[in-house]
């Protein structure tokens, strides 16, 4: 199967959900944690080294961040939660953010939550699986960072994250990624492309 987002484009860093593009088409967020490694996928998945900034200071993604990769089908990489070292009014501010574009947009069709490996299923993931559920939004769930566990303990955590996951929402898949390794990139695209194919 071509993957279909290496013709990504970047569109817009907003800082309010307001300053995005038209609420048409369709269009994929990339949520997690701060330093979960959510610009690092976005470039693995569309082949495009720096298309998306990534820094090793956590909280760096302070706005949201709008790629277009065909005619009204977007990728956004919206801003970590946890975030370490920053204002409170700031944190507060993407919070609001973060809030106001999954409960508003209505052409969000899913989300990649981006948790590492070696962390999974924080409050902050629960939470989000939990809303996917009850807002009936398809969901994939990328343990990254794979390449720092033995493929033991990554089978192991992947069992038990599904365990978890199927508890909590049916429409929910999960995998094993390194972004940078690139590894599960084929896997991540032909999930996400089947999602704006079904819409």
């Amino acid at each position: 199967m071509p993957n279909i987002f290496t013709n990504s484009r970047f569109l817009i860093s907003a800082h309010k959900v307001q300053q995005l593009p038209p609420d048409n088409g369709q269009e994929i967020a990339f949520a997690g944690r701060s330093n979960a490694g959510k610009s690092t996928t976005i470039n693995a998945l569309t082949n495009h080294r720096g298309l998306a900034k990534v820094s090793k200071t956590p909280g760096r993604t302070q706005l949201l961040n709008c790629f277009e990769f065909a005619p009204g089908q977007r990728l956004v990489d919206l801003p970590g939660y946890g975030y370490a070292k920053v204002p409170e009014k700031m944190r507060k501010h993407w919070q609001q953010e973060i809030n106001r574009y999954l409960l508003g947009r209505q052409s969000l069709i899913g989300i990649v939550l981006i948790m590492d490996i070696r962390h999974p299923m924080k409050e902050f993931d629960q939470q989000m699986l939990a809303w996917a559920h009850q807002s009936e939004m398809k969901v994939h769930l990328l343990l990254n960072k794979a390449d720092k566990l033995s493929s033991s303990q990554v089978r192991s955590t992947l069992e038990q994250v599904k365990k978890t996951v199927a508890e909590v929402t049916p429409n929910a898949s999960v995998q094993t990624f390194s972004a940078l390794r690139k590894t599960g990139a084929k896997e991540l695209s032909a999930v996400l492309q089947s999602w704006f194919k079904t819409v």
